[in-house]
């Protein structure tokens, strides 16, 4: 493969879910082009099984390797969770996830060593931002951890700051405002679409970690360090790529990206 400071960065995730990471970089790094990949048609992945997972994420990753992409970014978490090193061991070009970008900022932010992670069942059950914390710092740190199954629905819906999530929100955040946390991953790439609401129900005492966003400055920080800066001064590209497109996935696609998708292609793989 060939690739240059003009290469896009390949991103991808289980569905639109990981447009909230296309959104950040795109707002930090405008020069950059995108390839996205989602696979909706094999959306969720979160009930199957780790070989599965791992094989789905190879499959793409190989699919946005061929497009001379200069950079991996895993969107998802549950495949961060389970399909990093592979995905890592196949591929010439860096290779970022949200996990590992989420709980290295969280471990910057806290003063009162006190973190709590909210995320899918699946991502919760993994253990994996336990791990990834510990693995910044292995001195203590106390975690709390919340598995939110409602909120992606809820967020799909479009009721980001709805009676009934808001409800939901207070059921599912009480118990870690008890354990006096100060720092708050959002461990889901539909989450960051209910910060200011997030944010509103926990207080100004706790800070939210975007992984999203977290895993954008990583991207910059790499491509800087890597001389991989796309230098312009056209218009970035950004082309999406899908398994299938379901009803509504260009309405929800966009309120994710924040923007119009433009061409969406579908592929089979």
């Amino acid at each position: 493969m060939h690739f240059a400071p003009s290469s896009p960065i390949g991103i991808f995730d289980s569905g639109v879910g990981g447009l909230t990471v296309a959104r950040a970089v795109m707002e930090r790094l405008p020069r950059e082009s995108i390839v996205y990949f989602g696979d909706t048609a094999r959306v969720p992945y979160g009930v199957k099984s780790p070989d599965t997972v791992a094989r789905f994420a190879r499959q793409i990753a190989e699919f946005l390797l061929a497009r001379d992409v200069k950079m991996l970014i895993i969107a998802c978490n549950t495949m961060a969770a389970v399909a990093y090193e592979e995905i890592r061991a196949i591929s010439p070009v860096p290779v970022l996830e949200v996990i590992d970008a989420g709980a290295r900022t969280a471990v910057a932010r806290t003063r009162n060593r006190r973190i709590a992670v909210i995320g899918t069942p699946s991502t919760i059950a993994s253990g994996a931002y336990l791990e990834a914390i510990e693995r910044h710092d292995d001195s203590g740190m106390f975690i709390a951890a919340q598995a939110c199954p409602l909120f992606v629905p809820l967020v799909e819906e479009g009721w980001l700051d709805h009676p009934v999530t808001r409800l939901t929100a207070f059921e599912y955040l009480t118990p870690l405002l008890a354990q006096n946390v100060d720092t708050l991953v959002l461990g889901c790439t539909h989450y960051p679409l209910l910060k200011p609401m997030l944010a509103s129900v926990m207080g100004q005492g706790v800070r939210l970690v975007d992984s999203a966003e977290a895993v954008s400055e990583r991207v910059e920080d790499l491509l800087r360090a890597m001389d991989l800066e796309n230098p312009g001064p056209g218009e970035p590209e950004h082309v999406f790529h899908v398994t299938d497109v379901p009803q509504r996935f260009r309405e929800v696609g966009e309120r994710f990206l924040g923007r119009k998708l433009g061409t969406v292609l579908v592929e089979s793989i």
